[in-house]
């Protein structure tokens, strides 16, 4: 492998991994109120709920603060470094970031983030962790 082709991997690893991140902080908290109704036991695990919670806690903080995500920060300057500073590389490159990133103004995004940060903060109250 040549050189920046090891940083566009990199990159689309790191691509991967954000949208695994969004999909645990949004699946997750459909799988607590779903699993509530189908008597799920797990969705009740302290070790998960917290980890639920801190991950939003994070995205509702950073947007609150305007920090950019560290992994999208990390991920671009990969891309930099690979020379390829678009999303038309690779065919999961140009998936993930369809589905990852959207336009919109800033305040959408902080108004998203805090009520979805809001429900899981209610998921406590109203589905108990054990």
């Amino acid at each position: 492998m040549v050189p920046g082709a090891v940083y566009v991997v990199l990159a689309d690893s790191l691509l991967v991994l954000h949208v695994a991140f969004v999909a645990y902080v949004v699946l997750g908290l459909l799988m607590i109120y779903l699993g509530h109704f189908l008597n799920w036991s797990w969705v009740r695990n302290l070790w998960f709920r917290v980890t639920h919670l801190i991950a939003i806690g994070i995205v509702v903080v950073q947007s609150w603060l305007g920090v950019i995500c560290p992994l999208t920060t990390w991920e671009m300057a990969l891309r930099s470094q690979a020379g390829d500073a678009s999303y038309e590389g690779s065919f999961i490159q140009h998936w993930l970031h369809a589905i990852l990133y959207f336009s919109a103004p800033e305040w959408v995004f902080i108004l998203s983030y805090s009520v979805f940060g809001g429900l899981v903060l209610l998921s406590w109250f109203i589905i108990r962790p054990r």
